[in-house]
């Protein structure tokens, strides 16, 4: 296939047939007339049809040419609409951030984030999912085959980053043992050791949540009961734990509040490690767009 004509000469062309003579597009086009008839000559050559017809009063349109300026002018509305088109796109990335979140760092310390995104960013539509750990990086590279509405940038709470993303640390968690405070363990004077805790039926959140990757990661090498339950929410696993269904392992920030008012008591813990990190994530190799970018400057500061 032999190369396409470029859309300048294309637009020169139109010109000449809208305007009336070469002069006057050249003028149109901010070229000088002896560049414009080049031009010309060269978009012959190329579509091997003669265009203009000059003459000692000046250039005019051959029959060819009218006919190749139509469908000029269709290949020009075609790129402006293609133009449109991608200026459309680049709007409305700019002005759209969808964001999934796991549940703990959703509830305590998204809203933070977000109301100091907003203030920089007022005019960008922020849409936030939450689900567990392993669902966000799912939503997050679900978006690599370009998928329209993607989800640019997750938070995670768990103790390894999945395979393709990139990550950052944008804080820290401890989990903390807790119970009723009518339970034993809420009135034993020795320390839990990670060796009981571990054989103890626990309320614990559903696989693929942070705080289950957390602490089976830390019971790895000890002997563990299986759950006395699995819920799937902060909120679930606290009210069971305060009914006295069981010791449960939740994040600090969870259990803050109920710690302050006595509805769960903590229970001191030792021989166990159950620090975590909380990240941010993205397709790795992918540069997040502006206010993906923004966003993660804001959970990133310390």
């Amino acid at each position: 296939m032999s190369a396409l004509p470029d859309l300048d000469s294309l637009k020169l062309l139109v010109d000449v047939g809208e305007l009336g003579s070469l002069g006057r597009a050249a003028r149109a086009a901010g070229i000088a007339q002896p560049s414009a008839s080049k031009r010309i000559a060269q978009l012959e050559r190329r579509l091997g049809l003669p265009l203009l017809e000059r003459t000692p009063r000046g250039s005019a349109l051959t029959a060819e040419g009218k006919m190749v300026a139509g469908w000029a002018s269709q290949v020009l509305s075609a790129a402006q609409e293609l133009m449109r088109a991608a200026a459309a796109v680049r709007l409305s990335e700019a002005a759209h951030l969808r964001v999934a979140s796991s549940m703990t760092v959703a509830e305590y310390l998204v809203p933070r984030w977000l109301g100091e995104f907003q203030n920089r960013e007022p005019d960008v539509q922020v849409g936030l999912d939450v689900v567990n750990s392993a669902e966000v990086a799912a939503l997050v590279l679900a978006g690599a085959d370009g998928t329209p509405r993607s989800v640019e940038l997750g938070f995670v709470e768990g103790p390894n980053v999945p395979e393709g993303l990139d990550s950052r640390v944008v804080g820290t968690d401890r989990l903390v043992v807790v119970v009723a405070p009518g339970h034993p363990w809420a009135r034993r004077r020795t320390v839990l050791r990670g060796a009981e805790l571990a054989a103890t039926p626990l309320v614990v959140r559903e696989p693929g949540s942070g705080t289950r990757e957390t602490l089976d990661l830390a019971f790895r090498d000890l002997h563990q009961a299986s759950p006395r339950l699995e819920l799937g929410s902060n909120s679930a696993v606290k009210g069971a734990a305060s009914a006295g269904a069981a010791p449960a392992v939740l994040s600090g920030y969870a259990v803050e509040a109920d710690l302050a008012t006595g509805r769960l008591v903590e229970v001191p813990l030792a021989g166990l490690n159950l620090v975590r990190s909380l990240r941010a994530v993205w397709r790795r190799g992918r540069t997040l767009p502006s206010p993906a970018a923004t966003l993660l400057s804001i959970a990133s500061r310390p």
